[in-house]
């Protein structure tokens, strides 16, 4: 986020303001928020590409009428800002829509994350995991909702000194990346505890038998569960990308090196939240959560009994199935 009036020196207080609130294109010595123009043609690309995301993702809502399929659909108002930002680089309306939108859209992508892992828990049973489906929402939101409330102090700081002749940016964006890194930490302990998961299922594979999973009582993992896992998978690796160089371009500071070159910004930002975002259109979770329902065995009363003495009820047992015919 450089400051308008580092290089020239020209602009009063006054000029900087109107300047922020009109259209104008790149004048010579006056650098923009963003450091450079972003290119027109990528944005317009973007913004199709999440926009198709979106529009398939609404799609998959009307189906079965999870509001989850919102949470992976919410970057393309980013480039709607940077579209924007294209052909009126000083404009802050645009550069804050397209800065906020980056802070807020990884926080509603991870809850449909914790909802999804909840949701297979709750499918194959409590035991399956460390946690119970409903205490990676209420733990995890609270950590992303932390962050995100850290962040956007440290934006609103940054944005508000950038806009000040010779304003210092420094505060905000350490506090930007205090919370990147908290957020940062909370996936990884999400991580470790998907991973705990994986080994449950598909190395500890006795609490199976009790639950009978497949056609003709079959015990081995449905293949849409599997197919799930990998998007999950998939869309934690991106997110962990996207925040790694997120967290070295903030450290860099709103001069540095990374943040005023959009080619990295398109990869490692742009393409790794794509991905993370339309892995979800073809790996549909409404599909092959609530469309396989049907192939989940009941199990047997005495086996069940017996499950729930040693590891205690689960939860919501009407979301799952019924354990008595």
């Amino acid at each position: 986020m450089a400051n308008t009036t580092e290089v020239s020196g020209q602009l009063t207080q006054e000029q900087i303001d109107a300047l922020k609130k009109g259209c104008r294109g790149l004048l010579p010595g006056i650098e923009t928020s963003y450091g450079y123009v972003p290119t027109l043609g990528v944005g317009i690309a973007f913004c199709a590409l999440f926009g198709l995301c979106l529009l398939g993702h609404f799609v998959q809502y009307i189906r079965k009428r999870q509001w989850t399929s919102f949470a992976f659909a919410l970057g393309a108002m980013s480039w709607a800002g940077r579209t924007w930002s294209s052909q009126c680089p000083y404009n802050s309306d645009a550069f804050l829509m397209q800065i906020t939108t980056l802070i807020i859209a990884p926080t509603f992508f991870t809850a449909g994350l914790y909802i999804i892992l909840g949701a297979l828990i709750n499918r194959l049973g409590r035991h399956s995991s460390i946690l119970g489906p409903k205490m990676y929402a209420v733990i995890f939101l609270s950590c992303d909702i932390i962050a995100l409330v850290v962040q956007a102090v440290g934006g609103a700081m940054a944005s508000t000194e950038s806009n000040k002749i010779n304003g210092d940016t420094k505060t905000g964006t350490n506090i930007m990346v205090a919370g990147i890194v908290f957020q940062m930490a909370a996936m990884t302990a999400f991580t470790v505890l998907v991973l705990d998961f994986l080994r449950r299922v598909f190395l500890k594979k006795s609490y199976l038998e009790s639950r009978k999973i497949g056609p003709a009582n079959r015990t081995d993992l449905p293949k849409a569960y599997s197919w799930l896992i990998l998007a999950i998978l998939i869309s934690l690796f991106m997110i962990f990308v996207r925040s790694i160089y997120r967290t070295i371009e903030l450290l860099q500071g709103w001069d540095g090196y990374l943040i005023t070159h959009e080619g990295y910004f398109i990869g490692l930002d742009a393409a790794t939240m794509t991905i993370a975002v339309a892995i979800f259109n073809f790996l549909d979770p409404i599909y092959l959560l609530w469309g396989h329902d049907d192939n989940l065995k009941p199990a047997s009363e005495e086996n069940e009994l017996e499950q729930m003495q040693v590891y205690g009820e689960r939860w919501d047992d009407s979301a799952t199935v019924t354990d008595r015919e």
